[in-house]
C-alpha cells in the first residue's frame, strides 16, 4: 500500500511517501521543513507563527516528497495525517490539506496519534541499509533492516512528550508512565536557554557534553517512588539555574561543558532507569526508544549498554526518523487502514493528551 504521510503537529512541516506492508514500511521519500530559525529569536515555538509557516510550506513539501519518491497523486493508495496531540493551529493545517487532496482525488485517509506514530518509526525500513537494531548509526543516512516483534516497551521522548507504553500490537497499548511536568526535550531547551545557548538547545547540549565531565556536578534525579514509572524534569532544570547563580565568576567554556554533560547525564539516567523498570514490570524483552530526544548520543549509548547488560533487544530508529517526520505517520496509518478504518471530513484536531 503506497501511503502519503503528513505531519504538522508542532513546528516541522513533513511529508513522506511510504510503501507499507505487514513486514514493515519502506520510506521512498521523507521531506521535512524545519522552523527552527523562525522560532529561535523567541526562544521557543510561537503557535501562531508555526501555523502560518505550515500554510506556506505544506504544498512545496508534499510536492517534493512526491517528486523524490518518483510518484504522482494518482499512484497513491491512501493518506495519513497527524490528528493529535499538538498545536491546534498546526494540526488543522495538515488535516485541512489532506482533506482537500482526498476530496479532489477520492483518496481514503486516516488520522493518527503523533506519540504512537513515533513508536512506529521502529517499523520503517530502508531497502539498501545494513544498520539494524541497537541504535544503528547516528548519521542522517543511517538505515534500518529489522523491525521489533510485539510485545515491547516503547519510550517516546521529545520536546513535548515523555511517555512509556507497553505495546502489544499496532495501535494496542497501555500507558505505563508519562511526565508530570516538563518533557525531557523541553528540559533540554529550557536549560540551554539558561546557559545562553539559544533554541533549540538539545543538539547544542549534546555536542558540548561530549567534551565535558558528566560527573562534575551531581544534579538531582527525580526517580519518584520505586513503583512509579512517571517522570519529572522540572527539578533538574531548577537545580541548573541554582548552580549557575552560585557561580560568581561567571561560566567559562570548561564549566559550560561540565554543566551540559552533568545535566544531560541526570536526564538520561532517569530515562533509562524508568525504561528498564518498565521492562521488568511487564516482563518485556524488547525496548523501542523514539522521538526527537532519541537522537541524543548519550541516551543511545547508555540505553544500548544497559540493554546489552540485561540481554534486552533495543530498537532506536535512525535520527532522521526520530525527529518529527511524515514516514512514521504513514507507517502507523497503514495498520489503521488495513483494519478498515477511514476518516471522514468531520475529522478534527485533538490538541491535548486527554484522549491518549
Amino acid at each position: 500500500m503506497l501511503i502519503l504521510g503528513i505531519e504538522s503537529s508542532c513546528d516541522d512541516t513533513a511529508a513522506a511517501v511510504v510503501d507499507c506492508s505487514d513486514k514493515g514500511a519502506v520510506a521512498l521519500s521523507s521531506i521535512v521543513s524545519s522552523q527552527d530559525a523562525l522560532h529561535a529569536r523567541y526562544g521557543g515555538v510561537v503557535p501562531e507563527l508555526a501555523s502560518r509557516a505550515h500554510i506556506e510550506t505544506i504544498i512545496p513539501v508534499v510536492e517534493s516528497a512526491l517528486e523524490a519518491a518518483g510518484v504522482a497523486i494518482d499512484d497513491l493508495d491512501a493518506m495519513a495525517v497527524t490528528e493529535a496531540p499538538g498545536l491546534v493551529g498546526s494540526l488543522l493545517v495538515g488535516m485541512s490539506f489532506i482533506k482537500g487532496i482526498s476530496l479532489v482525488n477520492s483518496l481514503p485517509f486516516v488520522g493518527v496519534n503523533h506519540i504512537l506514530a513515533h513508536a512506529h518509526a521502529a517499523f520503517l525500513l530502508d531497502s539498501n541499509g545494513d544498520d539494524d537494531k541497537n541504535g544503528g548509526s547516528q548519521e542522517e543516512d543511517s538505515n534500518t533492516t529489522e523491525v521489533p516483534d510485539f510485545p515491547f516497551v516503547a519510550l517516546v521522548v521529545s520536546g513535548g512528550h515523555t511517555t512509556l507504553m507497553h505495546m502489544t500490537d499496532h495501535g494496542e497499548y497501555t500507558v505505563l508512565g508519562r511526565t508530570l511536568d516538563d518533557a525531557a526535550g523541553e528540559a533540554f531547551d529550557k536549560t540551554a536557554k539558561l546557559l545562553g545557548l539559544g533554541y533549540p538547545g538539545g543538539r547544542v547540549i549534546d555536542s558540548l557534553a561530549t567534551e565535558g565531565n558528566r560527573e562534575a556536578i551531581r544534579f538531582p534525579r527525580a526517580l519518584l517512588s520505586k513503583e512509579s514509572l512517571d517522570f519529572s524534569f522540572s527539578g533538574v532544570k531548577t537545580s541548573v539555574l541554582t548552580h549557575i547563580q552560585k557561580l560568581k565568576g561567571g561560566i567559562d567554556d570548561a564549566t559550560l561543558r561540565d554543566i551540559a554533560a552533568s545535566f544531560q547525564e541526570a536526564v538520561v539516567e532517569c530515562l533509562v532507569t524508568k525504561a528498564l523498570r518498565a521492562m521488568e514490570s511487564v516482563n518485556a524483552a524488547t525496548l523501542v526508544i523514539a522521538g526527537g530526544v532519541a537522537c541524543n548520543s548519550r541516551l543511545r549509548e547508555k540505553a544500548a549498554k544497559e540493554c546489552e547488560r540485561h540481554s534486552y533487544d533495543l530498537y532506536i530508529p535512525p535520527p532522521k526518523y526520530c525527529s518529527d517526520n511524515g514516514a512514521m505517520i504513514a507507517a502507523l496509518g497503514y495498520h489503521k487502514l488495513k483494519k478498515g478504518e477511514r476518516a471522514g471530513f468531520g475529522l478534527n484536531a485533538k490538541p491535548g493528551l486527554k484522549d491518549f
